[in-house]
Order: C-alpha cells, then sequence, then structure tokens
C-alpha cells in the first residue's frame, strides 16, 4: 500500500500534526478529552457542536450501535458560551470549534466568543436530526453563504461541514467557498432510522437520526470526489474513515486531510493505529496522491 511522509499539515489555514483530525461530536465535549485524542495521535481535533443557547438535546436514545455503523439523534447538546473555559488549557493546539446557529447572525456571535482562542471554525450546516439548525438551512445555498460570510469576515480559518442530504453538493460547496471558507468538511452523517419490531415504534428517541460508520465510506468517497470537481479551496475527507486504506482512498479522491469518529467509539487508539501503517519513511508527499483520481 502507498504510505505517506510524516508533516505538518496545512489545511484551509488551520497547520496539523498530520493528516488526521477528530470528527465534531466525538469526545470533544470536554477540554481533557479533546487533550487525550492529541495525545494520542490525532494531528488535529474538532469540538462538540457550540451554538447561542445551551441545549440538551434530544430524549434517549440517542445512540444505536448496527453493524459496521452508529445510528444517532443526538440533537446538538452543549453548554453554549461556557464551553469557552474547556478551551483554556489547549491555546496553541490544533483545535477547531464546531459552531451552529439558525441564522447568520447566531452564527457571528458564537463565533465572536472564541475569536483568537481557537485555530478555527467548523460551521455545522449539516446535523440532519436538529430542527431548525444543521441541514435543515444547509441545503440552501443562500444560506450556506450568508452564514459562512459572517463567519469568514473575523479573519479566522472557516472550515464549512456539508451535508449529503442534497441532490447536488457541489452547488453548496460552493455556496461555502462564494462566502469565504477555507476548507470544505465532507460529510456529515447520512438521515436514516431503524424500527424496533418487537416495539413497533423507531429505535431513537427522535424517530430518525443520522447514520455514521464504515457503511457510509462509498458515500463520503463519491462526495469529496465531487466537491474536487466542482470547488478549489481544500477539502476534509469525513464519514466511514476506520483505515489507513480510507485515508490513501480519501486523498486520491480529492482530500487534504480526514475526519475520524465513528472508528474512535469502537478504539479510542484509532489515531495511533492509523498513523503506524499510514506514515513511513519512504512515503510519497500527500500532494502527489491529492486528487490523482480525476487524472
Amino acid at each position: 500500500m502507498i504510505t505517506l511522509q510524516k508533516e505538518l499539515v496545512h489545511v484551509g489555514g488551520v497547520t496539523l500534526d498530520n493528516h488526521l483530525i477528530l470528527a465534531a461530536g466525538v469526545l470533544g465535549t470536554t477540554g481533557a478529552s479533546l487533550f487525550r485524542m492529541l495525545r494520542q495521535g490525532a494531528g488535529g481535533v474538532v469540538t462538540k457542536s457550540i451554538g447561542p443557547n445551551p441545549k440538551e438535546g434530544h430524549a434517549g436514545p440517542c445512540l444505536v450501535p448496527l453493524e459496521r455503523g452508529l445510528l444517532n439523534a443526538m440533537g446538538l447538546p452543549n453548554p453554549s458560551k461556557n464551553f469557552l473555559q474547556e478551551l483554556e488549557p489547549l491555546a496553541g493546539k490544533p483545535v477547531v470549534v464546531s459552531i451552529f446557529g439558525g441564522k447568520p447572525d447566531e452564527f457571528r456571535t458564537v463565533a465572536s466568543w472564541f475569536e483568537g482562542v481557537a485555530a478555527g471554525y467548523e460551521l455545522n450546516l449539516s446535523c440532519p436530526h436538529a430542527e431548525g439548525y444543521g441541514a435543515a438551512i444547509g441545503s440552501d445555498p443562500a444560506m450556506v453563504r450568508a452564514c459562512t460570510e459572517e463567519v469568514a469576515a473575523f479573519g479566522m480559518p472557516t472550515w464549512v461541514k456539508l451535508t449529503p442530504n442534497v441532490t447536488d453538493i457541489g452547488t453548496i460547496g460552493r455556496a461555502a467557498e462564494e462566502g469565504g471558507a477555507t476548507a470544505l468538511v465532507a460529510i456529515n452523517t447520512v438521515r436514516a432510522m431503524r424500527i424496533a419490531i418487537d416495539l413497533r415504534r423507531p429505535v431513537l428517541g427522535n424517530r430518525f437520526g443520522g447514520l455514521s460508520g464504515a457503511m457510509i465510506f462509498p458515500i463520503a468517497l463519491r462526495c469529496v470526489y465531487d466537491l474536487y470537481e466542482a470547488c478549489s479551496i481544500p477539502i476534509i475527507g469525513c464519514g466511514g474513515v476506520s483505515s489507513a486504506a480510507d485515508v490513501i482512498e480519501m486523498m486520491m479522491a480529492g482530500a487534504s486531510a480526514v475526519q475520524i469518529g465513528s472508528a474512535v467509539y469502537d478504539d479510542s487508539s484509532v489515531f495511533g493505529s492509523i498513523a503506524d501503517v499510514l506514515y513511513s519513511t519512504d512515503g510519497v508527499s500527500a500532494s502527489g496522491i491529492v486528487g490523482c483520481a480525476h487524472e
């Protein structure tokens, strides 16, 4: 298998220790858990999504393990501005804050709390199970551009996380790019559900949720491929990545780095495990393979 040179990675204005990033919503709820992921080999981390007001999230069950995947409907629980204190011990680390809101000015407000504190922002315009947030507004190109513009105005790295639950993800990606995004993150979870036959009702308290894990990797790969064709800013692949081979495949589709989420559920040391296989002294430069599947 192709291996990479181990080097500092510059993606969308953020400098990472390697190509592997902790995805939002997974062990990103405290400063201690974020630091733990960095210590265990993540090149950068993204926090839990933070919104304009404290939110408890949906009633349980909120997380259901499936074969080769997870189904969740957390509902964006977060402490809002109080999360700022969790980041204080992480000053200078590659920590990107995931933020959400229901309209552009709410994105601006939340972003203002972390100005100069975080390494950058990641706009959650893609959560499929929070009414009025995420994908509810992230499927509208005009709204995506407006929200991105408000955050990009701070002059900090601005990543935009996209939903796969749209007809043409390239159109949404271009809207984010036009709004000043410095990178695109593809993808968030796929809208899905399961039903408990014996109970005759959906397994999640919210009835439907987002599907993640290895089973959505081909969907995420295709979205990265499409965005590479449609946009000119860097892409960060996310969705079902669980091995070094997955990382290489994502890069060949067009990703400059990857995020890992559900794989952490099974193995919190997954970053180190993947890095041991991904990097070698005779590895190739990532620039030589990013997007090569388009040639």
